[in-house]
């Protein structure tokens, strides 16, 4: 296949050098190797034959498998970093893709949890029990901070400062921040230090703060398995995924008069427009309570 031994270079740029996290580095790989593969059936022998044709070519096929605009947005991001490398350091043209537009993206607003149903799901998944007190410490600590499932796995013991109420962070592009943590979560955390964690390890040793029931540290589909679970217990039918606490977090602290630029602090977000949407979907909230309490609305 064509383009592999500049894809190895590429990727070892965007590993070493810009210090991006490893699930960036897989997407950007599995992005890359799928345009290189359409290259390949389309004849193409070297990157630098690439065309306008080509690349509007690609983004057609893109469309027709039904791929979300999301999706498709971050493919055409991905190629075009990766000829933006090859350009300056093979000298290869980069202009096949500058010229695409990214497709308009699709108007959802994210997902979150009324402040009831937070309720019931911490109240059905309550126990003493050393899975219990852990799952109820995970869910603590996500809705508390809206810190994301990446972030969450890979807290050390060190990160936490149980004295001062922060936690210690390692977000996107890796860059580290200080999140504040309520009192709630840090009266989980320290039950599950104490009364958990020490008894699902065992004889393993390893620094990180949450563990699955072999006491290894526990992956991001090991999260998402046990928030199915947590849901299924207290019998809600609200469909979970781990960055609905994320949405949870932000929604709530707008709800309750938090101002965009603490929250976008609190997220990680680099960009304001990514915590806006938030604003929406608190007004949107505020929209619905006038519609259901309003005798004329």
């Amino acid at each position: 296949m064509i383009g592999l031994d500049e894809l190895h270079s590429f990727i070892a740029y965007i590993q070493l050098e810009k210090n991006y996290s490893n699930l960036t580095v897989q997407e950007y790989e599995k992005d890359i190797e799928q345009f290189l593969t359409f290259l390949k059936t389309e004849g193409v022998i070297q990157l630098n034959d690439v065309e306008y044709l080509h690349a509007r070519l690609y983004v057609t096929n893109l469309y027709e498998s039904k791929l979300a605009r999301t999706s498709i947005s971050r493919k055409i991001s991905s190629i075009r970093s990766f000829y933006k490398f090859l350009h300056k350091e093979y000298g290869i043209r980069e202009d096949a893709f500058r010229s695409l537009y990214h497709p308009k993206k699709e108007e959802k607003l994210p997902h979150f949890f009324y402040e009831e149903e937070l309720e019931k799901l911490f109240e059905g998944n309550r126990g003493i029990d050393v899975l219990s007190i852990r799952n109820i410490a995970l869910l603590e600590l996500l809705y508390a901070t809206g810190i994301r499932v990446s972030e969450l796995i890979s807290i050390e013991l060190t990160h936490f400062d149980i004295h001062y109420g922060i936690i210690r962070v390692m977000g996107k592009g890796r860059k580290e921040r200080y999140v504040p943590v309520g009192d709630f979560a840090i009266t989980a955390v320290e039950e599950y230090i104490e009364k958990s964690r020490v008894k699902l390890m065992k004889s393993t040793t390893h620094p990180f703060l949450f563990v699955n029931s072999r006491g290894e540290p526990l992956t991001a589909r090991g999260v998402r398995y046990i928030l199915n679970e947590m849901m299924k217990k207290a019998s809600l039918s609200t469909k979970i995924y781990p960055h609905m606490l994320r949405h949870t977090f932000a929604t709530h602290l707008l709800n309750n008069g938090a101002d965009l630029r603490s929250v976008q602090e609190l997220l990680g977000h680099s960009q304001l427009s990514s915590t806006q949407v938030y604003t929406h979907v608190t007004k949107e909230h505020l929209r619905k309570t006038y519609m259901n309490a309003h005798p004329r609305a």
